[in-house]
């Protein structure tokens, strides 16, 4: 009597071991009662088709089907497997010359995308290098690397105290992780203190003047004292240079030799400001009032305007000898009973200002629009060699 073993067509599990006896029909009935299933054909373990049998030998292990071609059992695991999901396997990774040990799955499972995933979904595909204990060599910093392994392990972005993200987001970059590259962004956006674009106050400012000496250079370039109450101040040599001005309060203050070059003056009160030999070149002073202000040093030092906004200024009673106001805008400004002795205006838009009781002896108007201007009460009389080319 012979023996045989009986799988179901691809599987080399539950198998039956059945006695050979009568025709091959009544073999194939006893592999459907003992199996389940219809049988129909038989196959040996190479996949050959018995029709016969007086081919079957004592011991054959065959494998049963209900009509489909024969499967091989030992591909059908490992798909079998592959499906499953089952990257257990335990692997080393030599990072930069530290060892970490992890498995194929979590490699592989939370960032299908990344180019772990890609190196290691597939044993050896990448053919990557290993050292002589079997570790997987990637010459990367293994202190960055930690944080991305333990996120590939619980999908948490966790990074020591002293771990400098913009390291870690370099490897999460370089390793194509980009979910965590995404949260790395905003935890480096969040851990900067946020720019304080806020108005420094008088208090605040009063500080840094007791703290600097007279005669030197305090250095508020581009800062922000909009709206700021700075009247009757000493704010001599101090570099104001595109600083933000705007509503500022400067009454009464002291100006002399401070360089306002392109800041913002819009709407601010310098209402009998002293400006000696002040510096104002393209700075917008738009709207501001500058009445009985004083420009005029006696030493000799000019104050420049040169260039600037000086739409709808009202500088009514200044002292403005010798000013420079070339190519200034000076449209709808009150400039009645202010002394430009020899102010340079050449070029200046002087359009519907009102120069009413003004002394512009010796002044340069050559260029100048005129167009509207006031010219009632002069001082001095006004001669056409001033005002053409």
């Amino acid at each position: 009597m012979r023996r045989v073993t009986l799988f179901v067509n691809g599987s080399s599990k539950n198998g039956k071991v059945v006695a050979v006896y009568g025709t091959l029909s009544d073999l194939l009935s006893v592999a459907s009662n003992k199996l389940g299933i219809r049988a129909s054909n038989l196959y040996n373990g190479k996949g050959g088709l018995i029709d016969d049998i007086a081919l079957i030998r004592d011991d054959d292990v065959l494998y049963v089907s209900e009509g489909e071609a024969f499967v091989d059992p030992q591909s059908e695991g490992k798909a079998a497997e592959d499906r499953s999901g089952s990257h257990t396997d335990w692997l080393t990774l030599n990072i930069g010359g530290r060892l970490f040990t992890t498995t194929r799955s979590t490699l592989v499972s939370k960032e299908p995308d990344s180019m772990l995933a890609h190196m290691f979904r597939e044993k050896d595909v990448w053919g990557n290098k290993q050292d002589e204990r079997g570790a997987y060599l990637i010459d990367r910093s293994p202190e960055y690397f930690e944080p991305i392994l333990n996120y590939l392990r619980h999908g948490q972005l966790i990074v020591n105290e002293g771990i400098n993200l913009l390291g870690v987001l370099e490897e999460a970059r370089f390793f194509g992780i980009e979910r965590l590259a995404e949260q790395l962004e905003v935890a480096i956006k969040n851990s900067h203190p946020p720019e304080d674009h806020s108005p420094i106050s008088r208090k605040e400012f009063v500080r840094f003047l007791l703290a600097t000496p007279t005669k030197s250079e305090l250095r508020c370039q581009g800062l922000n004292f909009s709206g700021a109450d700075l009247s009757r101040l000493d704010l001599r040599y101090i570099n104001f240079k595109m600083a933000n001005l705007s509503r500022c309060n400067l009454s009464q203050a002291n100006l002399c030799c401070s360089n306002l070059e392109r800041a913002d003056l819009s709407g601010a009160n310098l209402d009998g400001a002293n400006l000696q030999g002040v510096k104002m070149l393209c700075s917008n002073a738009e709207g501001a009032s500058l009445k009985g202000c004083n420009f005029e040093d006696p030493s000799g030092l000019k104050a420049n305007l040169e260039g600037a906004n000086l739409k709808g200024v009202d500088m009514e009673g200044s002292q403005m000898t010798g000013i420079n106001l070339r190519v200034a805008t000076l449209k709808n400004a009150k400039l009645k009973n202010c002394n430009l002795r020899g102010a340079t205006l050449a070029g200046t838009d002087l359009e519907n200002c009102d120069l009413s009781g003004c002394d512009l002896q010796e002044a340069n108007l050559r260029g100048s629009n005129v167009k509207g201007a006031i010219f009632e009460e002069m001082l001095t009389p006004l001669h056409m060699s001033q005002s053409v080319r």
